[in-house]
């Protein structure tokens, strides 16, 4: 029997279509996932159940949450339905914490609202519920905020204010998405966990099929504001009747065409770096501690090759980033970038020049107010003669050209591009003045599968065509894998295994190595071998 049943839910905004006839149910004790790319209308169905459409939105057909429609309810009792009966997740912990307020009176907060308890019960059932999601208070203490913790400690934060009532339905909106892998498998879980101990149901939103298929017992995928196909989680990937299934599928394991053209000349090399930080101190007197963030780092980049760096938040990947980069001092040890030396911060413009950088996040790391091509020369000032007028706009186009955009798009803002386009800019600008080398920092986490698998075209093919080195950083091993020569694995600072990529995810031979490759999320072989259809 279903506890939220969706029937014929077709939603428009400002008279625009955006879901068309979804049918969904949830079953108490289940996960029912819900797949599909950016756009697809995941997250609007979720937000319809919980009453938290924008404005201009109208909704028709039938949500049913025990034995009542929940789209004839008005705002008060939606409000007293949200939290207590009915808990949410979403995607960004750090947008949906108070920065401002402790992690306890967060999580209290749920319970004073809705008359569950007293202050005094409520810090005691905050610090009860905390304990219960993997964050004692004797390790974490109430009065700590969200900037204290890390990405995977906050989301258990989010899960703890989403299940302090125990409500009978959870929806987790992209839960794991920014999470490295082992943080990944240890919040996913923890919510099959709560659902097997509380007997709640639970709706998983995702983009990733591996998570759901390890996690969901039902799945529904969407496409364009449709459920296109529906069933039990294994029934479901040995058939995957609907092309768009199988275009998931297909886009979920590519991997790029890649040329070897790796020469043996070093490009980048890293010999004993150590970068420490200074703590504040526990007492008023004695020594401020020392942190260590890495600790005797050694690495050679060849030209034209792919090394993957991977670890988990907080080994030390994005300080050695920004060392080499030239953006932090080394307390020990040297960076050397085509021979010359990279030293913190006096590095100079030409030597810079030959790195670039593409970040996780594309749109944050624009200037929203500025169109496409002042964003993309911004590299120009490297240049002792930066192209003007004429060669200018030709170098944007030609630059937006080779990342499959048009010359036309120069003209426009940040805002008017999807996810995908925003990342190809991001690539267009650190490609501009031709560098050597590009560190690519998580750019395709945060896409979705089919996003991802062109993006890892595209950088296949610059590398080709550009003879481009590429130190790829990320915590996505499958993305790794498919886009990379060599990997490194980073933790507490040190390298602990590098070698071949397949070599090393294939036959790992530290025990951290295999924790990360045994953490991370995939689809069975024998559940897609024989029996999908024909394209």
């Amino acid at each position: 029997m279903s506890l939220l049943e969706v029937r014929d839910l077709s939603l428009s905004i400002h008279g625009a279509p955006i879901l068309e006839r979804v049918a969904l149910d949830v079953a108490p004790g289940r996960v029912t996932g819900v797949v599909g790319e950016s756009g697809s209308g995941k997250s609007l169905t979720a937000l319809s159940v919980m009453g938290l459409l924008p404005d201009g939105a109208r909704a028709t057909g039938h949500i049913g949450f025990e034995g009542r429609d929940l789209l004839g309810l008005d705002d008060a009792a939606m409000c007293r339905l949200r939290g207590n009966r009915i808990g949410m997740i979403f995607q960004e912990p750090m947008t949906a914490l108070n920065p401002v307020q402790t992690i306890g009176d967060q999580v209290a907060e749920t319970l004073i609202i809705h008359g569950a308890a007293t202050r005094a019960e409520a810090r005691s059932a905050a610090a009860d519920t905390l304990a219960r999601v993997g964050l004692p208070p004797e390790r974490f203490p109430l009065s700590r905020y969200p900037h204290e913790l890390s990405g995977g400690q906050r989301q258990r934060v989010c899960i703890a204010m989403a299940v302090a009532l125990r409500p009978a339905l959870l929806i987790a909106d992209e839960p794991t998405t920014a999470l490295d892998v082992t943080t990944q498998a240890r919040i996913l879980d923890l919510l099959a966990r709560l659902v097997r101990d509380d007997g709640m149901a639970l709706m998983l939103i995702t983009h990733d099929l591996a998570v759901v298929a390890g996690t969901a017992d039902h799945v529904a995928v969407m496409q364009a504001g449709q459920v296109v196909e529906a069933g039990a989680t294994e029934p479901l990937f040995r058939r995957m009747v609907h092309p768009y299934t199988r275009k998931l599928f297909a886009a979920s394991s590519h991997v790029p065409a890649r040329a070897a053209r790796t020469r043996d000349a070093p490009l980048l090399e890293v010999r004993g770096a150590v970068r420490d930080y200074t703590l504040p101190k526990a007492r008023l007197f004695g020594r401020r501690p020392v942190f260590r963030a890495v600790d005797g780092v050694d690495l050679t980049l060849r030209e034209g090759e792919s090394l993957g760096l991977v670890g988990e938040s907080g080994c030390g990947k994005s300080t050695l980033t920004r060392a080499i980069l030239g953006l932090e001092p080394l307390q020990a040890g040297e960076i050397r970038l085509d021979g010359a030396a990279v030293t913190a911060p006096r590095v100079p413009a030409e030597l810079r020049a030959r790195m670039q950088v593409v970040f996780q996040d594309p749109y944050g790391s624009f200037n929203p107010r500025h169109r496409v091509a002042r964003l993309v020369t911004e590299p120009f000032h490297l240049m002792t003669d930066p192209p003007r007028g004429a060669a200018r706009r030709a170098a944007v186009a030609e630059a937006l050209d080779a990342v499959g955009l048009k010359a036309s798009d120069a003209d426009k803002y940040p805002h008017e591009f999807s996810g995908g386009q925003r990342q190809r800019i991001a690539i267009a600008r650190a490609l501009i003045i031709r560098p050597r080398l590009i560190i690519l920092d998580e750019a395709v986490s945060a896409l979705d599968v089919s996003i991802r698998a062109q993006i890892l075209d595209l950088l296949a093919d610059l590398q080709a065509r550009f003879g481009l080195s590429y130190l790829f950083i990320s915590h996505d091993l499958s993305v790794v894998r498919a886009i990379t020569d060599r990997v490194l694995v980073m933790q507490a600072g040190a390298i602990v295994e590098e070698g071949p990529t397949a070599q090393v995810f294939d036959a790992p031979a530290h025990a951290y190595t295999r924790e990360l490759v045994a953490a991370a999320p995939r689809i069975p072989d024998h559940w897609t071998q024989g029996d999908t259809h024909d394209a």
